[in-house]
């Protein structure tokens, strides 16, 4: 993200120096593209900053980096950024598990503790307007969550008892853990030793979990190696729905607006008649059909046929088992 237009030349030179620290090489390129100057102020920016004493090492094609052991002075937060750190308190303290909860806890007190004490005013009377409503909360996931995050890191194999969604009974599982993401609920992807293949876990269906002490070798995968490979091997099939004019029936046609991304929604295109063409990119019909099926009246299918008759079922069973009087 490109630093405002207006940041003086010391403000920059001093966000470069926090990049050196931060990371382990910086590029003169980046650092142009991230403060919005040009490459050769940025050379300028970091022959001052080796005038001033900083240990400073280039490499020609790799970049810059500081000297080994060398720390900054404390670096004060602006009002803004502790305000962004803490929406990342709320946020781990509702989105993940207890441990990982009290870990953000923590570093925002060491955070509060270098504020000035206006800021630290300005956050206590701040936080109680910032809230994170959420599927999750500390304990909800088993404090899985830090286990998970350490089998990540070290290549620890990771045991668990898992309920898959298609069967009756739950199985046990030595998995290599990959990665970690959030989508509705939290997932863990990992080599599945039982199946021999990479799946994919949702948290809130392992039943137990723990680290085994087993290391596995690293693995070169990613999940964005993963989520490749699954849109490969799970090729999607094209849905076109018809979306009447808000105006008739808002609540619903919002509803839909706000959940569509998470059914495989590609692209959409407003029609003369003041209804909305929607096209998505599904990886099953009978799962868009449940979803649509309470849209009735509000989206008219134009294709594929197969879809029309999923919603013709579903609309059967439900007139069948709710429809007839008690």
């Amino acid at each position: 993200m490109k630093a405002p237009p207006a940041m003086n030349r010391f403000d920059r030179i001093t966000a470069i120096l926090i990049q050196l620290q931060a990371k382990r090489i910086v590029t003169g390129p980046s650092m142009a593209e991230q403060f919005g100057v040009s490459l050769r102020t940025i050379y300028r920016d970091l022959r001052t900053l080796e005038q001033a004493g900083v240990p400073l090492f280039g490499e020609p094609r790799v970049g810059y980096s500081l000297a080994e052991g060398y720390r900054l002075p404390p670096v004060m937060f602006s009002r803004e950024e502790a305000t962004a750190l803490l929406t990342a308190e709320k946020l781990a303290a509702r989105l993940t598990d207890t441990p990982t909860a009290q870990l953000s806890g923590a570093a925002m007190d060491k955070v509060r503790a270098v504020l000035r004490r206006p800021d630290r005013d300005h956050l206590a009377t701040l936080s109680p307007h910032i809230q994170v409503l959420g599927p999750a909360g500390p304990g909800s996931q088993l404090n899985m969550y830090q286990q998970l995050v350490l089998a990540v890191t070290t290549q620890g194999v990771v045991r668990l008892r898992y309920q898959a969604g298609d069967t009756d009974a739950p199985t046990t599982r030595d998995i290599e853990p990959i990665g970690l993401y959030l989508g509705r609920q939290w997932h863990v992807v990992a080599y599945c030793r039982l199946r021999q293949a990479f799946r994919d876990f949702r948290l809130d269906r392992v039943q137990d979990l723990g680290l085994t002490g087993e290391m596995f070798a690293a693995r070169p995968e990613t999940l964005q190696h993963y989520w490749a490979a699954e849109a490969t091997r799970r090729p999607r099939e094209k849905v076109v729905v018809r979306l009447r004019a808000a105006a008739s029936m808002p609540a619903a046609v919002q509803q839909l607006h706000d959940t569509k991304r998470q059914y495989g929604w590609a692209h959409e295109q407003p029609l003369p008649d003041g209804s909305l063409e929607m096209t998505f990119l599904v990886g099953s019909l009978p799962y868009v059909a449940a979803w649509l099926l309470p849209y009735a009246g509000a989206v008219t299918i134009v294709e594929p046929a197969a879809l029309r008759q999923e919603l013709r079922e579903l609309a059967q069973k439900a007139q069948h088992f709710f429809g007839a009087p008690e």
